[in-house]
């Protein structure tokens, strides 16, 4: 009948061609029926880059819900920076859904716990203020590495945003990672989910437990018997 065909397709790409269209798999010709077809409004074949490489692009698909982003780069160095930026804000976008509880970011959470953390450890008399005051101090190389990492002297940011949270007792004012000249996060839009800065304190918390449960550590050389 004329019909264009596709050959040599992947498992994946099937799938997800059976969900964007609203169709079914059938494994053999025979099985195929009217109630098993999908529906799109365009399927066409484009060329791009300087190989032009051929592509089979699908759209106006029944289910809008299923998107493709195409992703290319000068190497692969590029793609994967690019893939891994578009997971990131994928997952972001994820936990907002699942909890659209947010905190101010530019490690102004951090800052924030530091100074409570700290403060409640004065209340205590016993040997837990140290471990207390090590966990604020913990809390700090955040910061302290996000502003190193954005060109900035880190122990001056540090001591400078948190002095200005305990002045002012303003709890949005973080690091200005843009060179911006305003600290609070607040007015320049820059929020974290906090389900998963909560899941950060924990897994990080669980790690440093399990590593002080550990009593010795026994090194095997090759040269003894």
């Amino acid at each position: 009948h004329k019909l264009p065909a596709i050959r040599w397709v992947g498992g994946p790409e099937i799938e997800l061609l059976a969900i964007a269209t609203n169709g079914r798999i059938v494994p053999r010709f025979e099985d195929l029926s009217s109630e098993k077809l999908g529906s799109a409004g365009t399927i066409r074949e484009m060329s791009f880059g300087t190989t032009n490489e051929n592509m089979i692009v699908v759209e106006h698909c029944a289910n809008s819900k299923a998107v493709t982003v195409l992703v290319r780069g000068g190497n692969k160095m590029i793609v994967d920076e690019a893939k891994r930026s578009l997971h990131d804000a994928m997952c972001v976008v994820r936990n907002l859904i699942v909890n659209n509880n947010v905190v101010y970011g530019g490690a102004a959470a951090e800052i924030s716990c530091s100074i409570a953390v700290e403060k409640a450890a004065d209340q205590v008399s016993s040997i837990e203020q140290y471990a207390m005051r090590s966990f604020a101090r913990a809390l700090d190389v955040i910061p302290m590495t996000l502003a190193e990492n954005s060109g900035l002297p880190p122990i001056e940011t540090l001591s400078y945003v948190k002095s200005q949270q305990i002045k002012q007792g303003i709890s949005s004012l973080g690091v200005d990672c843009m060179d911006t000249g305003i600290n609070d996060m607040k007015e320049q839009f820059v929020f974290d989910p906090l389900i998963s800065k909560r899941q950060q304190f924990l897994l990080a918390t669980q790690l440093v437990k399990m590593i002080l449960k550990i009593d010795d550590v026994i090194v095997h050389r090759n040269d003894e018997q």
